[in-house]
């Protein structure tokens, strides 16, 4: 089997490279998809989504190195979505680009054309905005963005305490300042979800230069002199060799990826020495360079009963909603749980936003996973640091693509200590805003940290009990040009001919704020690249 291009991943990234590469009939795609074809209830349904923790049809389910002080030494789970559109047919809808100063950033490091003047023409393409119409936003594109409904009284009292605690009111997260409390839009369509594949996909899933294979898990890329000739793939069972006439696209997202390269003998020599497998090619930060947006949370008992609960009782009264869903596609299913957040400095002398909030209607721990505790009455604000400088790895746990790749993202690590200091200070910042009179016919108490820990290490201890992350890995097959980058701005690695990396992984940094909206405008970017030769 012979193709122009072969696409590893229907992620955020793939599905949009299987669009734009086939609106040219000149060129034809192979997708290899190692999941299903996402057709169901669950993930068009935008509130089903945190059902997707405990179903691995759907979710690669990973799990990070143990840290003793971290969770109580108990693995951190990590959920990466699986089948046609990746972590998009799984995530919450949120619909964030970041900062522009972190795509300058990007172009400072020595990243020529990756701005954000110069990123903000593929973030419109991609974009269709249904309520804001202005410079910074687009029309017609296929990634359909929406401002929602607001289902739950928690996050109108959210708004309005932020506002009572002294942060200002954004009605526009994407605008020209990101700073403020305010309501996510959403990548959400005629009440269900628009993921990267119903926007890119599905609509030319009938081109016949197209071919998507689902089911299909890549073992290896096969390299000869230095060239990516094609991948080696297990479909259903059976191992087979599909050739590319052109390039070897690798979109299998921030940890599978650098897996892959490593797998197929491109990474650090002495780690692919270590499992016998033979270099193509040495390039020591494949894998390395690690970020992710770690997440901690304030927890608050409810006096009153309008938020969700995983009580008997509460799945009870969700019928009418389940109903009014299935048959007019409205109402609290149709919708995103997180509606309202914020992008705060977590201190008085910073120039623009650290941390990012995510407000939800339930008591909310352990990825949704923790039912026990979701089973009480209460509410939850979660912090992020947006832009962290502790640094983590991918690495082989052997020479076989079925087994997991380690995954240590050294959370809190930093030489200097700045992610601490972030974490405790957005954790105050937070306390100012539930403690402030909107929430005073609904605070029963702080259940987490609980008002007892007030100094920093305290506060510090209790954050690491609950640490959680956003689901926003990155950075691991990184663009630029100094030892650890593994691809240069046109995201071709690095001493290998007709071979790139298109997805999160080559984000030299994170940007702040959920990053599946980037990452569909990086394609886009990129397959404008690769047509124009």
């Amino acid at each position: 089997m012979n193709f122009d291009y072969i696409i590893i991943g229907a992620g955020s990234a793939g599905c949009v490279l299987a669009n734009r590469l086939t609106e040219s009939t000149q060129n034809n795609v192979c997708v290899l998809e190692a999941g299903s074809d996402n057709n169901s209830f669950l993930v068009n349904t935008p509130g089903a989504f945190a059902a997707f923790m405990f179903l691995k049809k759907y979710n690669w389910s990973f799990n990070a190195e143990v840290k003793s002080d971290i969770r109580k030494g108990e693995p951190m789970f990590i959920p990466r979505g699986r089948g046609l559109g990746g972590s998009s047919a799984t995530n919450a809808m949120l619909y964030i680009r970041g900062q522009a100063d972190d795509y300058n950033h990007w172009a400072a490091l020595g990243n020529e054309g990756w701005s954000f003047d110069e990123m903000l023409p593929y973030f419109k393409k991609s974009e269709n905005n249904e309520d804001l119409s202005d410079e910074l936003h687009g029309k017609g594109g296929p990634l359909n963005v929406s401002t929602r409904p607001v289902n739950y009284e928690i996050s109108k009292r959210f708004i309005e305490a932020g506002q009572q605690a002294g942060f200002k009111y954004t009605d526009d997260f994407n605008g020209a300042d990101q700073e403020g409390v305010g309501y996510y839009q959403c990548t959400i369509k005629g009440g269900q979800r628009c993921s990267a594949a119903r926007a890119y996909l599905t609509p030319v899933m009938s081109r016949p230069n197209l071919d998507v294979k689902t089911s299909a898990r890549v073992k290896r890329i096969i390299i000869k002199d230095s060239k990516a000739v094609g991948v080696e793939v297990e479909i259903s069972g059976n191992t087979q060799t599909i050739m590319a006439n052109k390039e070897v696209i690798l979109s299998a997202g921030a940890i599978q990826s650098p897996q892959i390269l490593m797998l197929s003998g491109i990474g650090d020599k002495a780690e692919l020495e270590k499992h016998n497998i033979t270099v193509a090619k040495h390039l020591p930060g494949v894998g390395k360079n690690l970020q992710e947006h770690v997440d901690s949370c304030i927890l608050v008992r409810s006096k009153k009963r309008d938020g969700f609960t995983s009580s008997p009782m509460s799945m009870l009264k969700m019928l009418p909603d389940t109903l009014e869903y299935m048959f007019k596609k409205k109402g609290k299913l149709a919708n995103s749980m997180l509606e309202a957040g914020a992008f705060l400095k977590s201190s008085d002398e910073l120039t623009r936003p650290d941390i990012q909030l995510h407000m939800v209607p339930l008591l909310y721990d352990d990825n949704g996973r923790d039912i026990k505790l979701m089973g009480g009455h209460g509410y939850s604000c979660h912090i992020c640091v947006l832009r962290p400088e502790s640094r983590g790895s991918i690495q082989l746990k052997s020479d076989s693509y079925l087994d997991d790749p380690i995954i240590d993202f050294n959370f809190l690590s930093d030489e200097h200590g700045k992610d601490r200091k972030v974490m405790i200070d957005g954790m105050r910042q937070v306390r100012k805003i539930m403690a402030a009179p909107a929430f005073d016919d609904y605070r029963i108490d702080e259940m987490h940290p609980g008002f007892e820990n007030e100094s920093d290490e305290s506060i510090l201890a209790k954050a690491k009990e609950r640490l959680g992350l956003v689901y926003h890995p990155v950075g691991t097959c990184k663009m630029g040009h100094d030892e650890l980058a593994v691809v240069d701005t046109a995201l071709r690695v690095h001493g290998i001919e007709a071979l790139r990396v298109i997805d999160a992984s080559v984000m030299p940094t994170l940007t702040s704020g959920n990053t599946n909206a980037p990452t569909i405008a990086i394609a886009e970017k990129v397959a404008d690249m690769i047509l124009a030769g």
